[in-house]
């Protein structure tokens, strides 16, 4: 008999009943199977157990089985088991203890060391012996293949369905389940807006990240569907950012194509699942042209296609990438004539200004080898701008028009999106309206919530209202006669546009990958750059390598022998003033001064005006006061007085002087109380006073 199995040791030990339905409806609607194990501890009361000893865990009904992870109420049982505290273990069936052998091998492991028995609605079970342990292992195998099968049959009906494209799956977005199962676009008009305003605008700029920025820049909000909690189902407009769009680019079922198997499940060690995004080739079942869409298949290829390009510039590779904002205009495009790597950029500051420099250093960045090859990027950027200048005067006419069409496109897709929103306010303002006045007035708590819910509904109109009018006014002004006039004239001054400085590199970038393809550099004597052409055309170009800058700022032979000439005759100062009369420059196009003049002459090793001076024998102040035994106040007071003639050697006015004869001022006669110095008949003769 079964009873014999339990004895007066397994009664000293508390009996457990465990319950649990798989998920919340089987609670709900499958009550008689609830019932049934609430029922089993009358079996532990026939066998022996007070019903104060039997516990009963149902925590984890409306709980799958299929692992441990998240079931408290089994974990309980697995801890009181191997504490020794259980004698009894109770369950309708293997499956509602464990659907996982793994589990439920573990727990019999437990309950044959703690020497427990094993309760089902078949009998009793002593996992300490052989015979019923096996019978507990073929049982727990059994619910694990029962499950296996139920998933089975409910995975094959979902790969049926999905084979003819016919399987329902959470829409993103801007798509919309009409009640009879059927795809369409989301029909309200501002979401359709936004969505068409995100593939519009990278088709436009080829960058994910400048969708954004226009999103962010134009004050527009993207929509976002809230996918669980009490709000789920509710539209919100939010925020627009990078991450969200790359989302909506990759999603096929914005094109209109259904797509089964893009990401995979697996279950992970700790009980959570781990999401893989499969390859684009392993891709289960892909439908094109299934619902409606916002784009066409063929449009959402290449957008993958230029996004695939885009993310070259990131990670690993870094083979290419999207056109950014630094002046270089190869940005992507170069390739080393010697390794055939990929060339990077480096900038920095030349002639006040940024200068790229294309540097091969692929070698070192991963083998720690010499840089391969450095090459000036002024000159090899200003020979692919002469280039495609030469390319493009035959297609000037048709880029103005083009151009033109796209900028006035443009502002009709923001001004339909922004006006949307204000329909939206408006609407919800006039909701809010009607709400107020329908309330009962003698329920004030309810009116005073109505009439603030009112309030802010107006406030957010006014505000929509107010930034769709500034907008309004910005954008009309892309679209003016002037400007017209300006992008029309691209048909003949497209030179002049090219080089406007208010051009961003980045556009003339964009319109430079349309018509070449990539650049290989090789810096020898001269600079060799090999175009390959959109379609397969080459070009090969020989460019002559920049000076150094030792060279170019090097002061010309002509101007130092000027200076020299001058320091004959005047100061450093006065001579900066005669070259710029002259219309001379530095190596800078800026004029002279005082500290270009000093440098100038250390560098040439050209005599100062005080040596020149000094080399004609012509005395200071103070050695003159020595020869003639006056002081030296005496000696400026006559060259003031021009009884001196003296020359200026520096900048603040310091002087030389004009040596005279030994006796040719009288000591004591040439005081500063001396009316009229004496000087000998030969001195004065030399125009002295």
């Amino acid at each position: 008999m079964p009873e014999l199995k339990v004895t007066q040791q397994h009664l000293e030990h508390d009996a457990y009943l465990y319950i649990r339905q798989s998920t919340p409806r089987q609670v709900v609607e499958n009550t008689e199977s609830t019932q049934r194990q609430y029922a089993l501890r009358d079996r532990a009361v026939a066998l022996g157990w007070p019903l104060e000893r039997i516990h009963v865990l149902d925590c984890d009904l409306g709980k799958s089985g299929s692992q441990s992870a998240g079931r408290d109420g089994f974990q309980k049982l697995v801890s009181e088991v191997a504490l020794g505290k259980a004698g009894l273990v109770m369950g309708l069936e293997v499956s509602r203890l464990a659907r996982n052998s793994a589990d439920w091998h573990r727990l019999i492991e437990l309950c044959s060391l703690a020497g427990a028995l094993i309760l089902d609605e078949d009998g009793i079970y002593d996992p300490a012996n052989f015979n019923d342990r096996l019978l507990l292992g073929l049982k727990g195998t059994m619910s694990e293949a029962e499950l296996h099968f139920l998933k089975a049959r409910m995975r094959g009906g979902m790969i049926n369905k999905a084979r003819r494209g016919e399987l329902e799956m959470r829409p993103p977005v801007g798509l919309v389940y009409r009640d009879d199962g059927i795809l369409i676009l989301d029909p309200d008009a501002e979401v359709q807006a936004a969505m068409r305003l995100v593939f519009e605008t990278f088709d436009r700029t080829g960058s994910a990240m400048q969708t954004a920025k226009l999103f962010h820049e134009q004050s527009l909000r993207f929509p976002r569907r809230i996918r669980k909690g009490l709000n789920k189902g509710e539209l919100h407009w939010v925020r627009a950012a990078h991450s969200r769009i790359l989302q909506v680019l990759h999603n096929p079922r914005y094109a209109g194509t259904f797509v089964y198997g893009r990401v995979r499940t697996r279950l992970l060690p700790d009980g959570r699942h781990s999401t893989i995004k499969v390859p684009r080739a392993e891709w289960q079942f892909v439908i094109p042209d299934v619902h409606v869409g916002y784009i066409s298949w063929e449009q959402f290829e290449t957008n993958q296609k230029r996004l695939a390009e885009n993310a070259l510039g990131f990670g690993v590779t870094r083979k290419a990438g999207p056109a950014r904002e630094g002046p270089a205009l190869l940005q992507g495009r170069v390739i080393c004539g010697v390794c055939g790597e990929r060339m990077s950029i480096h900038y920095n500051i030349a002639y006040h200004q940024m200068a790229p420099t294309y540097v091969c250093q692929e070698a070192a960045i991963r083998r720690a080898e010499k840089v391969c090859q450095r090459v000036p990027g002024s000159v090899v950027d200003q020979a692919m701008s002469n280039l495609l200048l030469e390319l493009m005067q035959p297609m000037t006419l048709q880029v103005a028009l083009a151009v033109q069409q796209e900028v006035e496109a443009r502002v009709t897709e923001t001004d339909g999106l922004r006006r949307k929103h204000v329909e939206r306010a408006q609407y919800e303002a006039e909701l809010a309206r009607r709400r107020y006045m329908n309330v009962d007035p003698d329920r004030r708590l309810v009116a005073d919530s109505l009439e603030a819910e009112w309030n802010n509904k107006l406030r957010i109109l006014a505000e929509a209202q107010q930034q769709y009018e500034q907008q309004t006014q910005k954008q009309r002004l892309l679209i003016d006669t002037e400007t017209r006039k300006q992008l029309l004239s691209l048909a003949t001054d497209f030179p002049r546009v090219w080089n406007d400085p208010c051009v961003e590199p980045r556009e003339r970038k964009r319109i430079l990958r349309l018509l070449i393809e990539d650049v290989t550099l090789i810096n020898g004597e001269m600079i060799q750059a090999h175009v390959r052409l959109r379609g397969g055309a080459t070009r090969s170009l020989t460019l002559t390598k920049p000076l150094p800058i030792a060279q170019i700022r090097k002061t010309r032979p002509e101007v130092v022998a000027e200076i020299d000439a001058l320091l004959d005759h005047h100061c450093d100062r006065e001579v900066a003033e005669v070259l710029n009369r002259q219309g001379r420059k530095t190596w800078q196009d800026e004029p002279f001064n005082l500290k270009k003049i000093a440098h100038i002459r250390q560098a040439f090793n050209l005599k100062c005006r005080y040596s020149r001076l000094r080399a004609k024998g012509l005395l200071t102040a103070k050695e003159m006061s020595v020869r003639h035994g006056v002081t030296t106040t005496t000696i400026n007071a006559w060259a003031r007085e021009g009884r001196l003639k003296k020359h200026r050697y520096d900048n603040v006015r310091r002087c030389l002087y004009e040596p005279l004869e030994q006796n040719a001022i009288l000591k004591g006669q040439g005081g500063r109380q001396a009316k009229q110095p004496i000087f000998n008949v030969a001195r004065a003769g030399q125009g002295a006073v």
